[in-house]
């Protein structure tokens, strides 16, 4: 008699606790969804808007939204892939993503925004990172945390498994109204903070804790990583004349490339790479937010 009692209360609690768990999960995911619509239209504004002002107030809006849609427990689960305006990546591991995103200044100068969100498996973890690249005078020679980032959108995450897991991420940075940078980032977590830069690249006699690459705003730069060598792959850039060597903003591709290759956890400098299949264009045609705006204007005046 007790065991049958006992049947007949899993039987009436159980799908209860189950429909009630449900019911929770479908009402995370439209409220992510509801999110997801407002970021959509506030990153077009962030882009679209004519001023500054405008642009800014947007993207403060922006990320008072995306903060509290990552407060909703597993939202690291919702990929929010309608929000085209900022890129979001996920380590192959899946033990992070990082969020990343630019507003652009009258001057044609930029300033960077994200957050590295972990993978908790529900409650929120996930550190800001605040763009600090004027006050880094030699980024190539710094290790900092995330409150003094050099701000980068990123399109990739490498993991390297040397005797201290690492994480290159490869990033476009807009500049200024002359040039454009590409970076070689390393991130890594120590006592479960993350840590931007690491000795990590050798080459000319040097050993750089990140790579920087800055260029003509007029040229695009190949930055590319091939996993089947372990190779990062990257234009050679020159400056139309050598009297503008100390003139980077007048650098472009020279049509050959160079390269990195992982040995033994470290990156190794390699010049002139042999390039017999030509690689993949797309992280060279990465938009400028600018651009993009010009484009969207146009797309609404034909609509």
């Amino acid at each position: 008699m007790k065991q049958l009692l006992f049947t007949l209360f899993i039987l009436a609690v159980v799908p209860k606790f189950i429909f009630a768990q449900h019911s929770d999960e479908n009402r995370s995911i439209r409220q992510l969804q509801s999110y997801e619509d407002s970021l959509v239209t506030l990153g077009k504004q962030v882009i679209n808007n004519d001023t500054e002002m405008e642009r800014i107030n947007a993207n403060q809006a922006f990320i008072k939204t995306l903060v509290n849609a990552l407060k909703i427990p597993n939202s690291f689960l919702f990929l929010f892939d309608s929000v085209k305006s900022v890129s979001i990546i996920n380590s192959p591991d899946n033990r992070f993503r990082i969020i990343s995103w630019p507003i652009v200044f009258d001057d044609g100068s930029y300033r960077f925004y994200g957050t590295v969100q972990m993978n908790t498996g529900g409650k929120l973890l996930m550190f800001p990172l605040s763009d600090f690249s004027a006050s880094i005078k030699s980024p190539e020679d710094t290790v900092n945390d995330n409150h003094k980032w050099f701000g980068a959108e990123y399109y990739r995450i490498i993991p390297v498994y040397s005797p201290k897991l690492y994480y290159v991420l490869l990033g476009w940075k807009g500049n200024t109204i002359k040039s454009t940078k590409k970076v070689i980032e390393i991130l890594s977590f120590k006592d479960d903070k993350p840590v931007l830069g690491m000795p990590v690249f050798e080459g000319n006699g040097k050993t750089r804790k990140r790579v920087v690459f800055e260029y003509t705003r007029q040229a695009s730069m190949l930055l590319r990583y091939v996993p089947e060598q372990d190779l990062i792959v990257f234009d050679h850039l020159t400056p139309p004349d050598p009297k503008l060597k100390e003139q980077r903003d007048t650098y472009g591709p020279d049509l050959t490339y160079d390269g990195y290759k992982l040995k033994n956890g470290r990156w190794v400098y390699i010049d002139n790479l042999d390039m017999r299949n030509v690689p993949d264009n797309h992280d060279a045609n990465y938009i400028d937010p600018k651009k993009q705006a010009e484009i969207d204007r146009a797309m609404a005046k034909k609509e």
